[in-house]
């Protein structure tokens, strides 16, 4: 890599060639797979039960029914966010040993050598990962519960969508920043401080990551190129920052 990416969208796009480099392609296509059939069935459920929920919050019978041709879409798409947000929660949980071992094989071509806190195989990744995983989700639980109810308050139902956008931008940066931090050695609480001041930076990573994962097809390969994208971000922008720190 002749020059280091100056930006979190050329650190997507420069990552994903990296995706299919000898040695590094089976930690990318296994979680793939998973991914492809858990999209599948989140997608079918989705569209069998849309319409129930909407009819559950406003019967067509109701005195505020006529709103519903103006909170259809809010509602479509804040359903779509939380279908996403249930959907990256699952995968990532599933994907996390992967994911730690990918970005430890990103990391050691780019530098020539492997982190040093990555205990160096997929099975001994397992448990810390899937540990490490669901300490994350505690964080976005309260969070993600919040937003909920907002979402179906009439009052603030409109401003649901782009308050999910963020949140959604903000939880993949996290997300994902997490894999190559944590395999050196940071935690989670080390690895939102150090997030926390390159705030603008982290959350154009999570948009356009958020973007990805909402376009069919694209967003079935969003996972693996969001770990891609993130540790080259903590190679070329975070590291740097966490040594001053």
């Amino acid at each position: 890599m002749s020059t280091p990416p100056k930006s979190p969208a050329s650190c997507l796009l420069r990552g994903m060639p990296l995706l299919f480099k000898r040695g590094i392609r089976p930690y990318v296509f296994i979680p793939l797979a998973i991914n492809i059939a858990l999209f599948a069935a989140l997608a079918w459920l989705l569209a069998s039960q849309f319409e129930h929920m909407l009819e559950w919050l406003m019967p067509e019978d109701s005195w505020y029914s006529f709103l519903r041709w103006l909170l259809w879409p809010i509602f479509a798409i804040t359903i779509l966010l939380i279908t996403f947000y249930s959907f990256t929660t699952l995968a990532n949980l599933i994907g996390a040993p992967f994911n730690s071992v990918l970005s430890a094989r990103i990391e050691l071509f780019l530098s020539g050598r492997e982190p040093q806190d990555h205990s160096g195989g997929l099975m001994r990744e397992i448990l810390p990962a899937i540990s490490n995983e669901l300490r994350k989700q505690g964080y976005f639980l309260f969070r993600a519960i919040l937003l909920i109810i907002l979402s179906l308050i009439p009052l603030t139902a409109p401003a649901a969508p782009v308050l999910w956008f963020l949140f959604s931008a903000w939880m993949l940066a996290l997300e994902y920043l997490d894999y190559p931090m944590a395999n050196h050695g940071m935690h989670f609480r080390q690895q939102r401080r150090l997030i926390k001041k390159r705030r603008a930076g982290a959350l154009m990573f999570g948009s356009l990551l958020t973007g990805m994962m909402l376009i069919p097809g694209i967003n079935l390969i969003s996972m693996p190129a969001g770990v891609a994208g993130a540790t080259l971000y903590w190679h070329h922008r975070l590291k740097s920052v966490a040594a001053s720190a």
